[in-house]
């Protein structure tokens, strides 16, 4: 049957300056919001959020917009806005809900909501809500306490027809429950998204923008009386008494419908104040709507984001979360949205229009460089969860559990990202820690991470053939040489001056020792490297090989069998088959000793990397086809997984506390999860792939890596797109953000594993042609859903 074009419309008829576009099956979300070009906080909110779900589902369902407009406005969009609504004119309400409603690909519609969107028309608004027969979400922007009778009822209205709520702060959520009574069932908290950055060094940044020597205050967003910037002129002069270098920066042009109602009246009194005072020297106006990416540079070598409001029921502030989020110390005014944020030494709270205090706090910060390094980092902490990205995740979430059709939400796999361990990486080799994204070379060096950076490195040029590769395989293969001191015994740990450490005598080696060896190996399986780097790796297996019986370790023989498995595949020694069969043999002893019925395991507990076990006697099987290890191999590993796998996720075994009996299965830790854990088991599913060819390691590869992407208890990312490092850690109930060598050349490993897997990983789509359908009867009150079975 043919299908008419679905055509982007104003009010029922075609819009000149939105783009025509085909029909489309899959489900579709669309977002009813001021969108860009049109200049306004809500519309940049929109734009950034409607992104981030684009840049983290794969296509699977459609994001369109319905935009909002005056009769007089005409803007320019792009493809994503299908549809516009005149708020000024009644008409174009209910041609909206018709179209809504005979779209039958529509499955959630998405309010953005601040009362000023719908002004002098809200009795439209209301009657769109309820003639709209699919699921609605409402995104409320300001939520006003002590409400009236009439604003108590106009909200409520929306809240009976809106099938899920969103606000931004559990302050807002509150204020719903207590005085406008909507039930806490509906409320979704969903705080204000905010932009990944690098963290560019500030003072490089300074130097760029021509701030050099300067300590810089900055406010951003459109202009009005609302901001109350006089606040801050106000306290400039005692400020620059004892920060002479101080220099404020107002970011952001006068909001458009300020212009239009006054003009720049507001500028000018500013300019005027800015005169009186003498501070021509120092504040500096930026006139203009910056793009994201300009913006962030300038809060980034901002050393005090001010944020001054007027109104105390504001309820959430973009600006300040922005702020946090480029590590910026705040001060600020104590909106709703502030006070829930900047809490335990995130931040600071002053008085509304208290330019003493603001003046004071200020002069406390400058005179003090550890404590503003202490306010930005933790703010940096209290702010990830609100990352664009989370914020994604969460919305889809909500949008999943009402939409008409089951939505598909598949994770994109990003693209490999190598920038982070370039940068953790010297001449020498990779630094052990970051703080954030910044290396700390004072953490030194060591073993274990140089040989995963470098299994990383070599699957990547095994991938790419990319050149620019063997400058840093060169590097960490000659760090683990140097590694190498005596008798084919590695040391593990090397201070930021090249010399080892006292560590290395208090700490058993024996792990360090076979990731070496598993590093090794796998450099003489690739093929095409240069001669000088497998000689190089050639000689030092050799030496090391010397001391393998002394290795007893149960993870360290597992690494030293994977390791001498790699070098056997290209350059077959029956030497090494009988050494792996040696290893394979003590392993078979210990799980022999500890397996029971229901404890397949070579240890009477799981602690770290403990895929690497059945990986290691897949390898041993693999070269010497003894069936034993093959069996032990597939016993022990499906065990782990039954462990780890659970309702199509991974929870990785906890360093909180590990699994430390057989008996001690309830109740396991949460958090304290590792990336390398994580990195082990992909790598170990490919593996038993590769071997066996079951779909269910295939699927399982996909899950575990969902892990980095935020399918995890927490929903947030573990992987960060923007730097391309990976945090150190999943806890209870947050992140670590560092983003260090071990969690880093973990990601990569996992992420270089799974790029060969891509295309058998099946990503399933359900169309809007799905057989079971609910719809939403469009009677007033909207709370009974019939289903529909297609005959």
């Amino acid at each position: 049957m043919k299908k008419n074009l679905q055509t982007p419309q104003t009010i029922g008829t075609y819009s000149e300056n939105v783009k025509q576009t085909s029909w489309v099956e899959k489900p579709e979300i669309l977002f009813v919001t001021s969108f860009p070009s049109r200049e306004c906080g809500i519309a940049t909110y929109s734009n950034d959020l409607i992104s981030a779900i684009a840049n983290k589902f794969e296509n699977s369902f459609q994001l369109n917009v319905c935009a909002l407009e005056t009769v007089s406005e005409k803007n320019i969009y792009d493809d994503n806005v299908t549809l516009i609504l005149k708020t000024d004119d009644s008409k174009s309400y209910s041609k909206l809900a018709t179209n809504i409603n005979n779209n039958p690909n529509i499955q959630v519609v998405v309010f953005q909501h601040e009362f000023g969107l719908y002004k002098n028309n809200e009795a439209d608004f209301l009657q769109l809500l309820e003639k709209i027969q699919k699921p609605i979400v409402t995104v409320f922007h300001t939520i006003l306490p002590k409400p009236n009778e009439y604003l108590i009822e106009h909200v409520q209205h929306i809240a009976k027809f809106s099938d899920e709520i969103i606000v931004m702060t559990q302050h807002a959520a509150n204020i719903l429950k207590e005085q406008y009574q909507i039930a806490i069932q509906k409320i979704n908290v969903i705080p204000h998204g905010t932009h990944l950055v690098k963290h560019t060094n500030k003072e490089d940044l300074k130097q760029t923008y021509n701030f050099k020597n300067r300590k810089i205050l900055a406010t951003f967003g459109l202009l009005g009386s609302g901001k109350s910037i006089e606040t801050t002129l106000d306290a400039l002069p005692e400020i620059i008494q004892k920060n002479p270098s101080v220099l404020f920066l107002i970011i952001g042009k006068t909001h458009p419908n300020i212009v239009k109602s006054e003009g720049e009246v507001y500028r000018n009194f500013l300019m005027t104040k800015i005169q009186d005072l003498d501070l021509e020297n120092h504040v500096q106006f930026i006139n203009e709507f910056l793009p994201t990416e300009d913006l962030l540079e300038y809060l980034q070598l901002t050393d005090i984001y001010l944020f001054t409001s007027k109104d105390p029921n504001q309820a959430v502030s973009g600006t300040f979360s922005y702020a946090m989020s480029c590590g910026c110390a705040i001060i600020s005014t104590p909106i709703p949205h502030a006070v829930e944020f900047l809490n335990n030494e995130t931040g600071i709270i002053i008085d509304f229009e208290n330019s003493n205090q603001l003046a004071q706090k200020v002069n406390l910060l400058l005179k003090d460089k550890k404590l503003i390094q202490k306010i930005s980092l933790n703010g940096l902490h209290k702010i990830a969860s609100s990352s664009w990205e989370n914020a994604a995740l969460s919305h889809m979430k909500v949008f999943k559990k009402i939409a008409e059709t089951n939505l598909k939400l598949e994770l994109k796999i990003p693209k490999i990202n190598l920038s982070h361990i370039k940068s953790m990486t010297t001449k020498f080799g990779i630094i052990q820690f970051s703080v954030i994204n910044q290396p700390d070379i004072t953490s030194g060096y060591t073993l274990d991470d140089n040989a995963r950076a470098l299994v990383a490195f070599c699957q990547h040029y095994q991938l790419t053939k990319d050149e620019k590769d063997l400058e840093f395989i060169k590097i960490y293969l000659d760090f683990i040489t140097f590694c190498l001191v005596y008798e084919g015994n590695f040391l593990n740990y090397v201070n930021e001056n090249k010399k080892f450490t006292e560590q290395n005598k208090l700490t058993n080696l024996d792990d360090s020792n076979g990731r070496a060896i598993w590093a090794l190996g796998y450099v003489l399986s690739i093929n095409n490297l240069p001669v000088d780097l497998e000689i190089n790796a050639q000689k030092t297996l050799q030496v090391a090989l010397k001391k393998i019986d002394e290795i007893h370790s149960t993870r360290a023989m597992a690494f030293a069998i994977k390791g001498i498995y790699y070098s056997n595949n290209k350059n077959y020694n029956e030497e090494n088959v009988t050494i792996i069969k040696k290893l394979a043999d003590r392993l078979v002893q210990m799980y022999k000793h500890e397996s029971k019925q229901d404890w397949l395991w070579f240890e009477s507990y799981l602690t770290y990397a403990n895929s690497v076990l059945p990986e290691a006697m897949l390898c041993a099987y693999l070269s010497t086809r003894e069936t034993i290890y093959k069996n032990i191999a597939i016993n022990s590993f499906d065990f782990l997984l039954s462990k780890i796998f659970v309702n199509n996720t991974i929870k990785v075994i906890s360093n909180k506390g590990w699994l430390l009996s057989k008996d001690d299965q309830n109740n396991p830790p949460i958090g304290g999860e590792q990336p390398i854990d994580v990195a082990y088991t992909i790598m170990a599913l490919s593996k038993f792939y590769d071997a066996f060819g079951k779909k269910q390691y295939a699927k399982k590869m996909k899950i575990a890596f969902d892990w980095f992407l935020g399918k995890n208890h927490l929903n947030q990312i573990v992987y960060n797109p923007c730097t391309g490092g990976c945090y150190d850690g999943l806890e209870e109930n947050y992140i670590n953000l560092n983003q260090g060598a071990e969690s880093t050349a973990s990601y990569l490993m996992a992420r270089l594993t799974i790029e060969k897997y891509k295309k058998i990983i099946p990503i399933e789509i359900k169309h809007a042609s799905s057989n079971k359908l609910t719809k939403y009867k469009s009677n007033k009150n909207r709370l009974q859903k019939i289903t529909l079975l297609n005959q």
